[in-house]
This record gives C-alpha cells, structure tokens and sequence, in this order.
C-alpha cells in the first residue's frame, strides 16, 4: 500500500504545480501524469488568455446556486462527465442534443444536469461571448458540485475545446452488472489504471441504482436462479423488499444511505465493500483483487486519502482525449454545434 500513499501524500502539490513526479517506478507513469492524455491544458487559461478571468468564479457561483436547491446535482454532473469522457474524450459530445446522438441513446436515458450546463453557458455567453467552452464548463461543474458535497476543490486545467460530432455507437461503456475484471479492462482501455478505478467508483457513496442493475445479485446470480452468495443475508432481505421479484417497477435504491440521501462526500462506499453490503457486483468485487482491495482497505479507513485520491483521479479522467488548439470549436450553444446552431445565421 506503500507506493499508493505516497502518491495520495503528494496529491496536491501535485496538482497546484503541474509537476510530474515519479514516485515509484512501477507506477508513476499511470498515477502521477496530469493529464494522461498529450494534448497540453493549462491552469487559468481563460485568465492567461485575458479570454474571461473571472470563468471559474462565474461557474462555482451557478453551481452554488442550483445546489442549495438540489443537492443531487452533484451525483447528476458527476454521471455526465463519465459519459462524455469516457466514450469519446472530454468533448461535451455528451450534450448535443438531435438524432443518433450520445445524449439520446437509450444508455444515457438516465443522465440528468443539462439544465444547469445551459444555464451557465447562458451566463457565460453574455459576459464572455465564444470564449469558453462547454467541454471546460462542466468539468469546472463536476468539480464545484463534488467540492460542495464534501471533496476537496482540485485545480482544473482548462483549455478543451468541444467537438463537433456525437453518435450512439461511441458508446462503450460496460453495463452496471458488468464483473471487476470486465471494470478495470475498460478503465485501462481508456488509459487510465487501477486506482482510478477503485477511486472513481467511490463516486457511488452520493448517488443510486435502479433495481435492474443488480436485480441478478438478487434472484439469479450467473444464472443459477440463486443470490450472489457474496451478498450479506440481512442486506439480500431488505434489497428484495425495495426490489421485489418480478415487479416492473424498476426503483432506485441509494449506494450508502447515510450518507446518499444527504449527497455527501464520503469514504463509506469503501466500508460497505468490506462488510459485503453492496448493491453493484463489481463494487462488490473490489475487495478480491490486489491492488483493488489494498485501496479498498486503504480508502476505507481514511477519509482524507480517499478525498486527495479521488481529486488525483477526476482530474485525471478529465484529461482524457481533450481537443485543444485549432481542434474542435466553441460551442455558442451546448445542445448544438456551430453549424447546426438554429440561433446563427
């Protein structure tokens, strides 16, 4: 576990100063990089570029705003820009709007958080007009959101610009009853590692899962027409009482509920691995590997280490497959490239 706290004991000076740090030899290339990806982003681009200094305060105001109202916006945010970075890279591809696209398919019928992207696109139009892009708002979003849930405030480096093409066959992601092994091939395939992996999925201390996503955890487990024998007896009760068999009424169910219905920041996401009380298989599966069960144990028993792994880790995600430079365009309007915008001549 050495190698892994040395890392997380440096998480922040890490990212204030964009330096790269080789803390083991065996695993710095994957976990120090910021960002994983070749294309550069910079720390207060907007500022440096006198483009609109004050995009980070205008954002966290918004954010602010909407989650004193609605404190589900954080897991929501959270969820778009998995979708968006993941598929395609961070290009916002997540959020136009039309046939055949990302936002439409029926894997993403369950993302939410629009709204408040084109409300601070909206306010940022105004006061910075085609400065800032929709790929950089709201990965500035995800990071107010996450902050005021309770995650530490990690720099954003910035500079993405917004693609100009999203389609339904991207889609790639594995399924929620996806295996551990299934989990982490699709990370590395994305280039990033295991501890983004553990630590990403920590996300699920905030947010829920529909009934469909474990339902085989529940009833038939591989097929056998038994539960998942790893699942604990007294959670298996209460799981089939929210989820009963057979029912059509696919309802969500909390991660941890102490603290999801709050929308808080926490580690017990980690704790419930460990006592076998998760909903998802490959949450589950965690604490079996390695190298996952080491973070596992680790996260689980320090708040703090899961907070600086979980910024490391984000702001990692964040970089991937960014479009910078001449590449790409700046959205006027999130929901539709330039040429396809109704509202420019």
């Amino acid at each position: 576990m050495e190698k892994y706290s040395g890392i997380l004991l440096l998480l922040l000076p890490i990212l204030m100063s964009f330096v790269a740090v080789s803390l083991n030899a065996g695993y710095a290339n994957a976990a120090v990089f910021l960002p994983p990806e070749d294309k550069p982003l910079v720390r207060h681009y907007y500022k440096k570029l006198n483009t609109c200094a004050n995009v980070e305060p205008f954002v966290q105001h918004q954010v602010k705003l909407y989650w004193d109202k609605d404190k589900t916006i954080t897991a929501k945010l959270l969820k778009l820009l998995y979708a968006d970075c993941m598929v395609n890279g961070c290009d916002a591809s997540i959020l136009l709007t039309g046939p055949n696209t990302e936002r439409n398919s029926s894997k993403n019928a369950r993302l939410d958080g629009y709204l408040l992207i084109d409300k601070i696109k909206k306010v940022l139009e105004i006061r910075c007009p085609r400065a800032v892009s929709c790929a950089d708002i709201l990965n500035l979003a995800v990071r107010d959101a996450v902050h005021y849930a309770g995650a530490p405030s990690y720099p954003v480096f910035l500079g993405r610009r917004d693609g100009v093409e999203s389609k339904t066959e991207w889609i790639d992601y594995p399924s929620p009853s996806m295996s551990w092994e299934e989990g982490l091939a699709y990370f590395e395939s994305k280039n990033l590692d295991v501890q983004d992996f553990v630590t990403l999925l920590g996300a699920h201390t905030m947010g829920q899962a529909h009934c469909s996503s474990f339902y085989d955890r529940l009833y038939d487990f591989k097929g056998t027409g038994k539960p998942d024998p790893s699942m604990k007896r007294s959670v298996l009760v209460k799981l089939r009482d929210q989820c009963p068999k057979n029912s059509k009424n696919d309802s969500p169910v909390y991660f941890t509920e102490e603290y999801g219905s709050n929308y808080t920041f926490s580690n017990k996401f980690y704790t419930k691995v460990l006592v076998h009380e998760s909903l998802l298989r490959v949450d589950q599966q965690l604490s079996y590997g390695g190298d996952t069960g080491e973070l596992v144990n680790e996260y689980a028993k320090s708040l703090e280490q899961f907070r600086r792994g979980f910024a490391l880790s984000i702001s990692r995600m964040g970089g991937l497959k960014v479009l910078t430079g001449k590449n790409g365009e700046i959205r006027q309007d999130c929901k539709f490239t330039n040429k396809n915008n109704p509202n420019i001549n």
